[in-house]
C-alpha cells in the first residue's frame, strides 16, 4: 500500500479526497493556488507543498482534481520530472483530452490513470463514492488500495479516454434532465403553478425513467424500434404542444425546438411509428 499521497486542487471535492485519505490512514500533502483552503487539511495532520513540483515528489501516487485538463497539464508540466511516479487525474473534460494528459505524462516518465467522479463530495471516503478509472489495469490494481479509500472503484478500459467518455455521456443526462425541470419550472411559473405545487408531479414522472431508460438502451442496442409504447409521431405532436406552451408563456423553447426537429426527420423518412429509440440515430451529425 501507497502510504504517502498528495492531493493537487482543493475545491470542494479536493479536499473530500484529501479528507478522506486522512481517515483512511494516508500521510497526505496537499497543494493548491489559494493556501487558505488548506487550513482544514493541515489542522488535520495534511503536509503542505510550497510547488506543484514538492507536491508531485512528496507522493509515491499525486491525485489531480482542478478544473480542466488545461489546469492538469499545467501541473504535470510545473511538476517537471515525473519518473517513478503516478499521477492519478481526477477533473472532468473530454475524452481526448485525457489521452493527451496521459501523453504528457508518460513524456515526462511518469504513469497515468484517468480518473471520473459520478458522487457528490459528502458521499467520498464510503462505498457511496462511485469513481470510473481508465489506463494501465496492472496501475489501477497495484493502488487499489489508495482508489477504495476513496470509495467504490471501478476499472473500465486500457483506453485513458474511457472514463472521460462515460464522464461526459453522464454528464448529459445529469444536465439536460435538470435543464429540463428548471424549464418546466419556469413554464409551469407563468401559469400560475408553484415549484412546490409542481415538484411532486415532477418526482413522479422521475419515477418513471428507469424503466423508460431500460427499455430505451436495450432498444438502440438491439436496433429494434418496432412495436412501439411511445411512437415518434406522438412524440412529435407532444413536442409541438409543448413549444406552443413554452413560447406563449415567454420562455424560450430552443431545446424543445432541437428535438422536434428530431423528430420531424424522422416522421418525413417515413418511421413515425416507430419507437422514440429511433430518434437517437437521427441527432448523429
Amino acid at each position: 500500500m501507497s502510504a504517502d499521497v498528495t492531493v493537487v486542487g482543493l475545491g470542494p471535492m479536493g479536499q473530500a479526497l484529501a479528507g478522506a485519505l486522512i481517515d483512511g490512514g494516508y500521510r497526505v500533502t496537499v497543494w493548491n493556488r489559494t493556501e487558505s483552503k488548506a487550513v482544514q487539511l493541515l489542522s488535520r495532520g495534511a503536509r503542505w507543498a510550497a510547488t506543484p513540483a514538492q507536491a508531485v515528489a512528496a507522493g509515491d501516487v499525486t491525485l489531480v482534481n482542478v478544473v480542466d485538463h488545461d489546469a492538469v497539464d499545467a501541473v504535470v508540466t510545473a511538476a517537471g520530472d515525473l519518473t517513478g511516479r503516478v499521477l492519478i487525474g481526477l477533473s472532468s473534460d473530454t475524452p481526448d483530452r485525457a489521452r493527451g494528459t496521459a501523453a504528457l505524462v508518460a513524456a515526462a516518465g511518469g504513469r497515468y490513470l484517468d480518473g471520473a467522479i459520478m458522487t457528490p463530495t459528502d458521499t467520498m471516503g464510503t462505498p457511496d463514492a462511485r469513481v470510473l478509472y481508465a489506463g494501465p489495469r496492472e496501475l489501477f490494481d497495484e493502488h487499489r488500495a489508495v482508489l477504495d479509500a476513496l470509495g467504490t472503484a471501478t476499472w473500465l478500459s486500457e483506453d485513458h479516454g474511457r472514463a472521460a467518455a462515460y464522464d461526459m455521456a453522464l454528464l448529459d443526462v445529469f444536465w439536460t434532465a435538470t435543464g429540463g425541470f428548471l424549464h418546466a419550472l419556469e413554464t409551469a411559473r407563468a401559469q400560475d403553478i408553484t415549484p412546490g405545487d409542481l415538484l411532486p408531479h415532477a418526482l413522479g414522472i422521475a419515477a418513471i425513467l428507469p424503466p423508460v431508460f431500460t427499455e430505451l438502451a436495450e432498444r438502440i442496442h438491439a436496433d429494434r424500434h418496432g412495436e412501439a409504447s411511445a411512437s415518434v409521431s406522438s412524440a412529435a405532436a407532444s413536442l409541438r404542444h409543448l413549444i406552443a406552451t413554452s413560447e406563449s408563456s415567454g420562455v424560450d423553447a430552443g431545446v424543445l425546438k432541437v428535438l422536434r426537429r428530431y423528430a420531424d426527420r424522422v416522421v418525413a423518412a417515413g418511421h413515425g411509428d416507430a419507437e422514440i429509440s429511433r430518434l437517437a440515430a437521427a441527432m448523429r451529425g
